[in-house]
Formats: structure tokens, C-alpha cells, sequence
């Protein structure tokens, strides 16, 4: 049975805990509204310049005058796959998840006979991959000094990306994200990007769909579009990791602040059960004592 002194001690570390996991569950609740902000005004842009960039991709087709990042390069050989994760813990499962799909991905892909190329931004997801992956490293992007998510982050990401694509290092590149529902759901996803991925069925059939004559031709806005789009999906992906990792860790510390206060309430009984049992024994002492004179 423990002492006393050592059940007092752990009653207030667990409570000093519970302290800091209730602030965090706080502080995570304030970023989690500007970043659910974020990302949903990003999804309206998002889904309407991917609806466009669908009906060019589909008047333009698979013609030699198609622009390289739409046709590819004819192969799927080399494969680079750009996971997402934060650059912190403490976020449930928020990064094990991420990392999980991209493991999977890997393997499936390297038991197809594929090359496989990981980039990873965020150091939690980097920390999980290079245990079993490591070998397949091919980057780093830390985002750990930016305090807040803008475009010129998702550019110079894409940037990277491109000049890869454009050096002959991959011939597909996927990039691994967590896309918010709520505060207790983030669903990992995978996106491809390069080459580009439009769903060119759905543009030609919606209803309603305006017909449009460009100028100049839809191969030359296609090639100075679809650079864009890549920065556009990537910063897009971006906003909704960070919402999601703040829903994540919200719900975690929830967690952790109630699972707190049970073993407060379970280790101040015993603490009392154990002081009873104290006193009782030196009560009997002190009878069996007496009595003894």
C-alpha cells in the first residue's frame, strides 16, 4: 500500500497536469475557430478553380500540345508522395493517421514495383516515416516557424514540387493530408496533383455547364493555370491539416482533462482509505498499549 506522502505528491502532479491539458484544450479551441475559418473559405475558390481547370483539361485532352503537367510524362514509375502532418504532438491520432495512409501507400506502391519518393512536411510526420521509410527520404519542408498559415507557404512548397517535376525526379506526385468534418472527425486523405487531376467527366456532363471560347488557347491558360493549381491544392491542404490538427488536439485534451479528474477522484480515496487506516493502526497502538500498563 503506498504512503501517504507519495499519494498526496501524485494527486498534485495529476492535478497540475490537469491544469495544463485544460489550458491547451482552451488555446486549441480559440485557434480552431480561425482555423475551421480558413479552411472553409478556402473550399468555395478551391472546388470552382478546380471546376474550370476540369472543363479546359477536358477540351484540351490527351493531345501532344497539352501541357506537360497535365499529360505527365507517360509513366508511373517514379512516385513521390508529400505527406502533411503538424509539427507538434499531443493531437490524438491526428498524425499517426496521415502517416499511416502514406505508409500504406508506400508499400502498396513498392509492391507494384514503383519507385517510391517521400518529401514530408512537418517534423511529426518525417519522425514516423524514417523509422521503416527512411531510406526513401528525399526532403523536408519545416513550417515550424510560421505562425500562420498564408500562400506564399503553399507556393514555395509547390515550387519544390515542380522544379522536381521539371528535373525528371518523379513521374507522380501525391500529397497526404487530413481533411476536416468536425471537431471529433479528420479524415486522411489522398490527393494527387501532378499531373493534374481534374475530373474532366463531370465537367462535361453538369448541367447548366456555360460553353466558353479562350483567348489565347486553352493549352496556353492550362500552362499558366495549372502551376497555380498545384499551389492552389497544396495551400488548400495546408488549411485544412491545421484545422484538423486543432480539432484533434482539442478533443485529446478534452480527454486527457477528464481522465485527469477520475484518477483525482480515484487516488483521493485510496488517500483517504489509506489516512483511516493510519489512524486506526495507531489508535490501536495506543489502546493495546495502555492496556499493557
Amino acid at each position: 500500500m503506498a504512503n501517504l506522502k507519495d499519494l498526496k505528491n501524485r494527486i498534485s502532479s495529476v492535478k497540475s497536469t490537469r491544469k495544463i491539458t485544460k489550458a491547451m484544450q482552451m488555446v486549441a479551441a480559440a485557434k480552431l475557430r480561425r482555423a475551421q475559418d480558413a479552411a472553409e473559405s478556402a473550399r468555395p475558390y478551391a472546388e470552382r478553380f478546380n471546376a474550370v481547370m476540369g472543363s479546359l483539361a477536358a477540351s484540351v485532352g490527351d493531345s501532344d500540345s497539352a501541357p506537360r503537367l497535365l499529360r505527365g510524362t507517360g509513366s508511373d514509375k517514379v512516385q513521390l508522395l508529400v505527406v502533411m502532418t503538424a509539427e507538434r504532438g499531443l493531437c490524438g491520432g491526428f498524425n499517426t493517421n496521415i502517416a499511416k495512409l502514406a505508409r500504406s501507400h508506400a508499400q502498396k506502391l513498392k509492391a507494384d514495383g514503383k519507385e517510391v519518393k517521400i518529401l514530408t512536411v512537418g517534423r511529426k510526420g518525417r519522425d514516423q516515416l524514417k523509422r521503416d521509410l527512411g531510406e526513401h527520404l528525399v526532403g523536408h519542408v519545416d513550417l515550424s516557424d510560421v505562425k500562420r498559415l498564408s500562400y506564399p507557404d503553399a507556393q514555395n512548397i509547390a515550387k519544390d514540387l515542380l522544379e522536381r517535376f521539371d528535373n525528371e525526379e518523379f513521374d507522380v506526385a501525391t500529397i497526404f493530408y487530413s481533411k476536416f468534418e468536425n471537431v471529433v472527425s479528420q479524415i486522411p486523405t489522398a490527393q494527387q496533383v501532378i499531373p493534374a487531376d481534374y475530373d474532366t467527366e463531370e465537367a462535361d456532363g453538369s448541367e447548366g455547364s456555360t460553353l466558353y471560347d479562350y483567348e489565347p488557347s486553352e493549352e496556353e491558360i492550362l500552362r499558366d493555370l495549372l502551376p497555380r493549381g498545384v499551389a492552389t491544392q497544396i495551400f488548400a491542404a495546408l488549411l485544412e491539416n491545421a484545422a484538423s490538427e486543432q480539432g484533434a488536439r482539442m478533443s485529446a485534451m478534452d480527454n486527457a482533462t477528464r481522465n485527469a479528474g477520475e484518477m483525482i477522484d480515484d487516488l483521493t480515496i485510496e488517500y483517504n482509505r489509506t489516512r483511516q487506516a493510519v489512524i486506526t493502526n495507531e489508535l490501536i497502538e495506543i489502546i493495546s498499549g495502555a492496556e499493557a500498563l
